[in-house]
């Protein structure tokens, strides 16, 4: 089959000291005229044609938005559809390892090895915050991709393992238990331990924990979780949505804790079942 034949333009020629050349006219990424020049139309269109291609691509990286902006906008768009605490967490974390290492940065001018280099002082940390500040990364850069923000995605072959693995937690003897019940009876703490030890919820589960939830005058005792506390500028907010619906639980109380919470109730002045002495939630101070 013959070769298709390139439609060559008609080119203008001009001659410079004693050389006939033939000569066009592109405008640049700043909207100036420049001059291209060549000895044959298809030496100067091949050169045009690059010329036109550079020019897109010095547009397209002048368009593209720093990684810090970029990062302001997603956060704006994950702000509706998750929990608010969430949204602190992401946010907290893109300040500290995306925005930090790479804001300045255009996305489109981002590479993998960038990224892994940005990543160098978070494998200091946890492996669950490792994980999470690529899960990050590869959220924030796959959105970009998905709306063209970028033509290319450099976070496709990160890989999440990094960090300092935890070491596995080792759960209270029967006899470290009862010492440490023994040792803070009778002190504020107590309450809050028991529960922690008995019923195994969560810190923030005990401190949002409410007597409206707690049922002790049933033939099984037990205690519901529906709320969860957290703090904002070291000030605590309870919520009521909680982070899966699996977290919404009944718990039966054995017979130690809700003797424990009986005793409680029967001189608490608050609603709260572990509260500070204005009968609010504690913080963190």
């Amino acid at each position: 089959m013959a070769k298709r034949k390139r439609a060559i333009p008609q080119y203008g020629t001009v001659e410079l000291n004693g050389i006939e050349y033939y000569r066009t006219r592109i405008q640049d990424a700043d909207g100036k005229l420049v001059a291209l020049y060549a000895r044959t139309p298809e030496e100067l269109y091949d050169k045009e044609l690059e010329a036109l291609e550079q020019i897109d691509n010095a547009t397209f990286r002048r368009k593209s938005p720093t990684v810090a902006e970029y990062c302001e906008k997603w956060l704006l768009m994950q702000s509706v559809h998750i929990r608010a605490t969430t949204l602190t967490d992401y946010t907290s974390k893109i300040q500290r390892h995306i925005i930090k290492e790479l804001g300045q940065k255009r996305m489109a001018d981002v590479t993998l090895d960038d990224i892994q280099l940005a990543l160098v002082p978070v494998s200091q940390k946890s492996a669950s915050v490792y994980k999470s500040v690529v899960i990050l990364y590869k959220s924030i850069f796959r959105a970009a991709k998905e709306s063209h923000v970028i033509d290319e995605n450099p976070t496709i072959y990160l890989d999440s393992k990094g960090g300092v693995p935890q070491e596995e937690r080792q759960a209270l003897t029967d006899e470290q238990a009862e010492r440490l019940l023994d040792a803070i009876r009778g002190l504020p703490p107590y309450v809050f331990v028991m529960i922690g030890l008995y019923a195994g919820l969560r810190r923030e589960e005990i401190l949002a924990l409410q007597w409206d939830s707690v049922y002790l005058d049933t033939d099984t005792p037990y205690l519901t979780v529906r709320r969860a506390w957290h703090t904002e500028h070291n000030r605590p907010v309870i919520l009521t949505e909680l982070k899966t619906k699996a977290a919404e639980r009944n718990i039966p109380l054995p017979v130690c804790l809700a003797e424990c919470l009986k005793a409680a109730k029967a001189i608490s002045t608050s609603d709260y079942v572990v509260a500070n002495r204005d009968g609010e939630p504690l913080s963190y101070t």
